[in-house]
């Protein structure tokens, strides 16, 4: 696995991200985007 995989991501205020089992909305002012994901570990903090 590569480093960068394991640097943080900063979410802007007015964007949500969801995790449902293997999937992955983020939702913005400028839309959806929904993407399949496998073996992925997540973990979102304030």
């Amino acid at each position: 696995m590569s480093r960068i995989g394991k640097n943080p991501i900063t979410i802007p205020a007015g964007v949500t991200v969801d995790v449902k089992d293997n999937m992955v909305t983020v939702k913005g002012k400028l839309g959806e985007l929904t993407q399949e994901v496998s073996e992925i570990t997540l973990k979102i903090e304030d």
